[in-house]
């Protein structure tokens, strides 16, 4: 049974049992609605207790059942028959206490929780507010700030600190949960239910406190709509009885639940699970042990890469070719794993057990023993080539040996080596010890295997990992550099830098092309030995003007790094168009965003077609969580099923005569328009 029932000394136990994680699907409804009214109607019972088998107690709704018609009994019903039941109910915590699972704990009188669990309301991620009273209830438990805080940012918090803030009622060892509820609830025979609903001595807020919390988190919140509507929702419990306030509630849960950016986050939770699939490996594929990993440069790359298994307990050996070059890495891990204590994310403890756990060296001998070794050194196939020749004879025979190559071929790389079937890609993104993203590039001859371990330690180290073919740019600068292209053509036609990237900006990317050039850096693959004023940008760099570093680049800088247009790069970039015989005009919003985003599409297009992706939202993962593509919009591909493929493609033909020499329209593209079919 979903729910079952047991009376344990008047207390009545009900206790549901969903694997995984107790999602609150339609027959976990049914049974905890049968239980509470059998509860009502039985005076043998005098207390109830609400507990959960398994790993944790409920943690949300099931997301299976949005989209679909409702079924009876609904999650607020049922919280509702818990709420207004007149004997004391208390709800026993463990795991993570999540979303509806947390709204069904807030209908309860009293919660008593397992110490280290969590608590949260995370519907805003998926574009949602709670629906079930979540809103109008925790504000009247913990008051509006902390209210706030957790419903419009969505990140749960520990059992420790719902304690402080009046949410949990009683912190116990997990193993004495089950019994300690039932001490609980018998203690409150007497005392009967308190309700979280009819409370009022936590409400009072200043309107100022809304206001004020909208405007500190502006940028974090830019374009989305859930928190806009959270705010609103937790302000009308501080200016409406509870029935009016649930009204409201469910309407805006509604109105987001039909709109496109609930959508987008939504196809992006099944995207990012979709992804840790491949799709032609068995899944009982052996797995090889990592416990030792050797990292070869210990620049801004290979030090950021070090830190994530630093950081997941396994011990690394970074190896650098001269001493202040690896003494630089190794003080700048310090220095970052440093700043994280400083700010309350780490202890020290913690700091030096990372530390400890890194060998740093000048000599390549001492990866022999390394499970996993991975090049992070220039991005020249000559030298990447010599280093894979070395490894193969100085790296185990079972030894994993990737590359973090962010363009170039991986089964060029992996022919150097007697062992092409232990070689792949290995892409993380800048900063590496942050970005969540992880390109796994698949050489021609990778054994299973290895890539199996790879998707599996990608998961260990905190990464979002999808499995890309070999091609130039693999997905993510493959499509970038469609971008890029257009942006360096529109500047000539007549678009100002500072225009593009503020269409990107107003779309929902944290920067456009230039800002993130100038912020990169210009010099970035520039010679100055062998320049030639051949391009505006290399032009800036003879100038000086290598970006934000230099306090000059497409933009002007002030002592803050804050850009500024410059007269002087509008005047050099008319001057080149010029001499380059473009004939420059106005170029309104509507045609940038269209020729920087469409060709985008249109590449994703063809590596689907090529099979260098294994799905539309794997494109979309790669766009989010390494591009800063808005989450609210799901990823290209996903934005491209919105408008709809036709919409691109008539897009396409309408610029076409403007796009760089060469650029061709993928068949793949023109079939989805034609059957007027998504990629996703």
């Amino acid at each position: 049974m979903t729910v079952k029932t047991q009376v344990t000394d008047g207390v009545l136990v009900i206790v549901s049992d969903n694997p995984p994680v107790n999602a609150l699907s339609h027959a976990v409804r049914s049974g905890l609605m049968d239980a509470v009214t059998a509860a009502g109607s039985d005076d043998a019972v005098k207390a109830v207790v609400i507990a959960a088998d398994g790993r944790t107690f409920h943690a949300g709704a099931d997301i299976t059942e949005f989209g679909k018609p409702p079924q009876s009994p609904s999650l607020p019903e049922v919280i509702e028959a818990i709420e207004a039941l007149d004997k004391p109910v208390v709800a026993a915590l463990h795991g993570t206490t999540l979303g509806g699972g947390l709204e069904v704990a807030l209908g309860a009188h009293y919660r008593v929780a397992a110490r280290g669990s969590k608590l949260g309301l995370p519907e805003v991620k998926l574009g949602l507010l709670p629906g079930a009273g979540g809103t109008q209830r925790l504000p009247r438990v913990v008051g509006v700030e902390a209210a706030l805080e957790m419903i419009a940012k969505g990140d749960p918090i520990s059992a420790e600190k719902a304690q402080s803030l009046g949410l949990v009622d009683e912190l116990v060892e997990a193993e004495k949960l089950r019994d300690a509820a039932i001490a609980f609830a018998r203690a409150r025979i007497a005392d009967g239910p308190r309700r979280s609903g009819a409370r009022t001595d936590k409400l009072s807020a200043d309107a100022e406190v809304f206001h004020a919390f909208a405007q500190k988190n502006a940028r974090r919140f830019r374009g989305m709509d859930a928190p806009q509507a959270c705010i609103e929702a937790v302000r009308a419990a501080t200016e409406k009885p509870l029935s009016e306030g649930l009204k409201l509630e469910r309407e805006l849960f509604t109105k987001l639940m039909t709109g496109d950016q609930s959508a987008a986050l939504r196809h992006l939770f099944f995207a990012e699970r979709a992804a840790a699939k491949i799709d032609d490996i068995a899944k009982d594929t052996p797995r090889k042990t990592v416990s030792k990993v050797g990292v070869i440069g210990a620049g801004t790359m290979g030090g950021g890469i070090t830190m994530n298994f630093l950081s997941a307990g396994i011990p690394v050996t970074l190896v650098e070719r001269e001493q202040a070059a690896l003494d630089r890495g190794v003080a700048t891990i310090r220095k970052n794993y440093e700043a994280s204590a400083a700010k309350g994310r780490l202890s020290q403890d913690q700091v030096e057990a990372a530390m400890a756990r890194l060998t740093p060296t000048l000599d390549m001998d001492a990866l022999s023993d390394c499970d996993l070794i991975i090049e992070a050194v220039f991005e020249l196939m000559r030298i990447k080539k010599e280093i894979f020749s070395a490894l193969d004879s100085i790296a185990k025979d079972d030894a994993i040996l990737a590359t973090n190559t962010s363009y170039l071929d991986v089964n060029e790389i992996a022919a150097v080596t007697q062992r092409p079937e232990s070689v792949l890609g290995l892409h993380f993104f800048s900063p590496a010890n942050i970005m969540k993203l992880l390109e796994i590039v698949r050489g021609a001859k990778t054994a299973d295997t290895v890539l199996a371990t790879a998707m599996d330690l990608s998961r260990k180290i905190g990464k979002v990992a999808v499995v890309a073919g070999v091609c130039h740019g693999f997905i993510g600068n493959r499509m970038l550099a469609q971008r890029q292209a257009e942006a360096n053509s529109l500047i000539l036609e007549g678009a100002k830098p500072w225009d593009v990237d503020r269409v990107l900006v107003e779309f929902g990317l944290p920067m456009g092309p230039f800002q993130m050039a100038d912020l990169a850096g210009l010099d970035i693959g520039w010679d100055p030995d062998a320049t030639s004023s051949s391009t505006v940008r290399e032009i800036l760099c003879e100038q000086d003007r290598r970006g934000q570093k230099t306090g000059a680049g497409f933009y002007d800088y002030d002592q803050n790094r804050r850009g500024a247009p410059s007269e002087h790069v509008e005047r050099l970039i008319a001057e080149f168009a010029d001499k380059a015989g473009y004939k420059q005009r106005a170029i309104d919003d509507q045609e940038i965003r269209e020729r920087l985003l469409y060709p985008m599409v249109n590449e994703g297009a063809k590596i689907l077609d090529e099979g260098i992706a294994q799905r539309a939202s794997d494109i979309d993962v790669v766009w989010v969580y390494g591009y800063g593509w808005p989450t609210y919009r799901g990823g290209p591909m996903f934005w491209a099923d919105q408008i709809g493929a036709k919409t691109v493609l008539d897009g396409l033909e309408k610029h076409a005569d403007r796009f760089a020499q060469g650029f061709e329209i993928s068949p793949f593209l023109r079939r989805k328009a034609q059957e007027n079919a998504p990629f996703n």
